[in-house]
């Protein structure tokens, strides 16, 4: 009787096994269907990412256009910040480690946003790089071009010398090559029209080209690094300086703005960017 008992209890197990096989083999079943489903929506959902994406944008872009999660695009806005205030501060040598320190996040997450330095420079630079072509296209779109070529001269200066990220971007295009190179392709005839428009009106002397207004701006700006605990704005003395000289003819001198360096102030701008031993 006992051994009875015993095997009853044995095939009452084996049963509620098969049952639960017979379970199993159903909730595999389900989930087959479910990825069958989800592989079903994933061709419309794939066609409508494709459709939001600008034609002709890279494969890089395509994942870039998905929206982020909210904290996902929170610590986004944070590495762009901090990276905007320490690159304009300091210059591109800036690691992607002092940027992450600087947003209160960690490197992995910078990397995760940014694959790369590159990536980061050209979506932090981008919008300047497009304002400096609309103050050019304002420029010529001034009546007098006298007033459009130095009013874009001062504009530029004083967004460069406030900013060594782009600075150092415009001029040696270690980052961001290709916005720089569009940037150079747009901004090129732009700047020909404001030295042509001026030396058509007997404004600018003849032997000026286009390529000598960037590099007299990038002349000044360095200058403004150069004293910028000194006196930041000394830029704006040597603009008026070299204004001066593109002048075919001249009644009188231009105004400076800006006091010269004091003995001592000079004398501290040169210690501060002496070579330092090692």
């Amino acid at each position: 009787m006992k051994r009875r008992t015993c095997l009853h209890f044995l095939e009452g197990d084996l049963a509620s096994l098969e049952g639960d096989l017979t379970s199993v083999e159903s909730d595999a079943a389900s989930a087959e269907s479910d990825a069958a489903a989800l592989e079903g929506d994933s061709a419309p959902r794939a066609a409508h990412t494709a459709s939001c994406v600008p034609a002709g944008c890279p494969e890089d872009c395509a994942e870039q256009a998905r929206p982020l999660r909210r904290d996902a695009e929170r610590n986004r806005q944070r590495i762009l910040k901090a990276a905007s205030k320490v690159f304009t501060d300091y210059g591109l040598e800036v690691s992607l480690d002092e940027v992450a320190r600087q947003a209160g996040v960690g490197v992995g997450t910078v990397y995760r946003r940014f694959r790369t330095k590159e990536e980061l420079v050209e979506a932090l630079f981008v919008e300047r790089i497009d304002a400096i072509a609309a103050m050019a296209e304002r420029a010529t779109a001034e009546p007098d071009p006298w007033t459009g070529l130095v009013s874009f001269m001062e504009q530029l200066a004083e967004m460069l010398a406030g900013d060594v990220g782009l600075r150092q971007m415009l001029m040696f295009a270690t980052y961001g090559r290709d916005r720089v190179a569009y940037a150079r392709q747009r901004n090129a005839p732009l700047m020909e029209k404001l030295v042509e428009r001026a030396q058509a009106a007997g404004q600018v002397r003849p032997d000026i080209r286009q390529t000598d207004i960037p590099f007299i701006v990038f002349v000044l700006t360095e200058a403004a690094v150069i004293a910028r605990h000194a006196r930041p704005d000394i830029w704006r003395r040597y603009l008026a300086i070299v204004i001066d000289g593109l002048r075919p003819d001249r009644e009188g001198l231009t105004p400076l703005p800006v006091p010269a360096l004091q003995p001592d102030e000079m004398e501290m701008t040169m210690r501060q960017h002496a070579p330092r031993h090692r």
